[in-house]
């Protein structure tokens, strides 16, 4: 009977270090399938955008086309000149090792010339001198030791000097290799910017096209309209997509009235509620900011779209949980992908032109189950 209940007792130990181990892993199994499950209808939705926007005009899609290219051209640029930025850190750190290396290596070389001029002044058969001499049998031991001592330091010496001289060689040739990094890169950012020249170039042209082809329809209000229209069913059908993944935040957004910060600091270029062309009014904020200044999350959440959008261009929205999404709008890049998660203040964006604007905005907005409301209620003032 005893027997039985050890065994038990082992089994019941063996279940829990089990648990203990698999418990971990399981869950993180089950957070990344999450996050892939939101990424994969997210990526669904977004190509049905696609196919919409191709239907809807060939210009509308090129200008797609084109500004996505230049959000990817911009992250490119990003990325290389952090790259850049690290090989020149790396590069003036090199530089001041190999000072160091230089002045350690001019003193040692300075005290060993100084040893070597004390041995030649004694001359070559010094030791011969010694063994010679009639000094004393305990002074010559004494003067046997001091020679033996100096032997062993000048030799020791030596060997520094080499030490440092390998070191030299190594850093001058890690030196080497960092700046012929830093002009592969350079390289590749010219080529980068002379692409993002060319895709600037012919947006301008489709912007004008656009122009044109709205001014002869007279359709500016439709347009507006039909913007809208789009940008309420994305949000609504993002909360139904995302209404399975509960974004869990320390305080519930409805909470953080009066209290968040701008996305950017910038004038306010059009308020919610203001009139627009055609009679419909603003439903969100425009905040003029230069070019390539970071967009900042106004609270936590998860990314539940980061792609272009006509009328908004490359667009980013948070979902805050209960209903609530923000919504950044006109970036030049999007720094995030849809399943991210994101802390208030983190860089998720950089403000731009896209969506068909001549200067550089954000368009941010908040929208509670699809709805607008007033963003200015939850800034702090």
């Amino acid at each position: 009977m005893g027997r039985l209940n050890r065994s038990a007792v082992l089994l019941r130990v063996l279940l829990a270090a089990l648990l203990l181990f698999a418990g971990p892993a399981a869950g993180q199994r089950d957070e990344q399938a999450e996050l892939d499950g939101v990424r994969r209808r997210i990526g669904e939705l977004e190509r049905r955008l696609e196919r919409q926007n191709a239907e809807r005009g060939e210009t509308a899609a090129a200008l797609r086309r084109v500004e996505l290219e230049i959000g990817a051209a911009r992250q490119a640029l990003d990325a290389l000149e952090a790259k850049a930025e690290d090989a020149r850190r790396r590069a003036a750190a090199l530089e001041a090792e190999r000072a160091a290396v230089d002045e350690r290596l001019a003193a040692e070389r300075a005290l060993l010339a100084e040893q070597l001029r004390v041995a030649y002044l004694n001359g070559r058969a010094e030791l011969l001198k010694l063994v010679l001499s009639q000094e004393s049998p305990a002074d010559f031991g004494r003067m046997m030791v001091y020679y033996d001592y100096f032997s062993r330091a000048r030799s020791a010496r030596i060997r520094v000097v080499a030490a440092d001289l390998d070191e030299a060689r190594r850093l001058e040739a890690e030196a080497e290799a960092v700046a012929a990094e830093l002009g592969a890169l350079a390289a590749e950012r010219a080529a980068e910017v002379a692409a993002l020249e060319r895709s600037r170039a012919e947006r301008s042209a489709l912007l004008a096209e656009l122009d044109t082809s709205i001014a002869a329809a007279g359709g500016e209000l439709e347009r507006l309209r039909d913007e809208e229209r789009r940008l309420v069913e994305l949000v609504t059908e993002l909360g139904n997509l995302l209404a399975g993944f509960p974004v869990d935040s320390e305080e519930p957004f409805e909470r953080l009235k009066g209290r968040l910060a701008w996305p950017v600091a910038g004038e306010i270029e059009a308020d919610y509620g203001q009139r627009r062309s055609g009679g419909l009014r603003w439903n969100g904020v425009l905040l003029s900011a230069p070019a390539g200044t970071p967009v900042r999350a106004v609270y936590h959440g998860r990314v539940a779209f980061a792609d272009w959008l006509q009328g908004l261009g490359l667009l980013m929205v948070l979902d805050h949980g209960d209903g609530y999404m923000s919504l950044y709008g006109h970036n030049d890049a999007l720094l995030k992908e849809p399943g991210d998660w994101v802390r208030p203040g983190e860089p998720i964006a950089e403000v731009g032109t896209t969506g068909g604007r001549r200067d550089a905005a954000l368009y941010f907005g908040i929208r509670h189950r699809g709805e607008p409301v007033n963003p200015r209620a939850w800034i702090a003032q």
